[in-house]
């Protein structure tokens, strides 16, 4: 696979990493399968898929337990991603808390949860509006100067607070949604992250699955699954956004790729720095979204794709109050 550099002075990683998320939460949990997803991840590893994401808050906390199972005696083939500052309370609602106390012994839970003496990058998984940002930011540095964290960076954050904390310390990466169907940090974040050297890791760049054209009806997605709670996933707006996949697909049979590998594609094309980070947790998918990483799409195709309409729907609605930052 190509690769780039997790920002101008980071690690290389290959041009797609992995989201793990999913292999153990939100994503129909009733079908986890923690053998066949350490199997995922090693076929990661085994493509150039290097950049492995996690988080204390998935599961909470098998997540980070799963990759770092995984991840056993292949440490060093890896850039171990992990965040901290949200917490489920059990009803799929999310808190923030970035307090510096709690971002200290959260590391430290992250670090035995994963069996490793240091993660390459600790993102801060939201800025905590009850905390100014230079005391969360100060603290994460903190474990950098510590030798427990390589880089830091930051997720779903504002253009002024990533300048905020980069007068601090180094912004290592910026993690936010981006895809087709969600731009909104194409306006401003992307080209300053690009000018700055500093990595933007998008999140649900197939549209959480619906880009692939995978997803048919809201039936297709099993009980327990996050995206049956989101505007996007329901009644007419799903409708509507079915013709978006339709036009990804007459890309996809044109150039003979996959609709995925397309909206994988478009996305890398967005700049240098960034890597998309979709989640699978089946290495059919894997394997086709890891080839993503070496298609280049015509002029003609990214230009069809950049004037697709807008999806129809907010990001998360009311559901996941403390992941939404507000952006649609």
């Amino acid at each position: 696979m190509r690769t780039t550099t997790l920002g101008a002075g980071g690690p290389q990683v290959g041009r797609i990493g992995l989201g793990c998320m999913g292999m153990s939460w939100a994503y129909g949990e009733g079908e986890r399968d923690d053998a066949t997803s350490i199997k995922v991840i090693h076929r990661a590893l085994d493509l150039g898929v290097t950049l492995i994401d996690t988080a204390d808050a998935y599961g909470p906390y098998s997540n980070e337990q799963l990759v770092g199972r995984a991840l056993r005696g292949r440490r060093d083939q890896a850039v171990l991603a992990t965040k901290v500052g949200l917490i489920p309370d059990g009803t799929r609602q999310l808190h923030r808390n970035a307090r510096p106390e709690y971002i200290r012994g959260a590391i430290e839970g992250s670090l035995a949860r994963l069996g490793v003496d240091h993660v390459d990058l600790y993102q801060l998984h939201r800025v905590d509006p009850a905390v100014p940002l230079a005391e969360s930011w100060g603290a994460l540095a903190e474990l950098v100067a510590q030798g427990k964290v390589r880089a830091i960076g930051l997720s779903e954050a504002t253009l002024a607070e990533i300048r905020e904390a980069q007068a601090i310390h180094p912004v290592a990466s910026v993690q936010s949604e981006l895809s087709l169907w969600t731009r909104g940090q194409l306006d401003e974040i992307v080209p300053y992250t690009e000018e700055q050297g500093i990595a933007f890791l998008p999140f649900s760049p197939l549209g959480r699955g619906f880009l692939t054209g995978a997803i048919t009806s809201a039936a297709d997605l099993p009980e327990g699954d996050m995206r049956k709670q989101l505007p996007r996933f329901q009644g007419e707006a799903f409708d509507a956004n079915q013709a978006l996949v339709a036009k990804v697909r007459a890309v996809a049979e044109r150039v003979g790729a996959t609709p995925g590998q397309v909206a994988l594609a478009w996305v890398v094309a967005r700049g240098q720095y960034v890597v998309p980070i979709p989640g699978t947790k089946r290495l059919r998918y894997l394997e086709e979204n890891a080839a993503a990483g070496d298609l280049e799409l015509p002029a003609d195709a990214l230009a069809e794709l950049d004037a697709l309409p807008p999806a129809v729907g907010d990001r998360y609605g009311s559901a996941f109050a403390g992941a939404s930052t507000g952006a649609k």
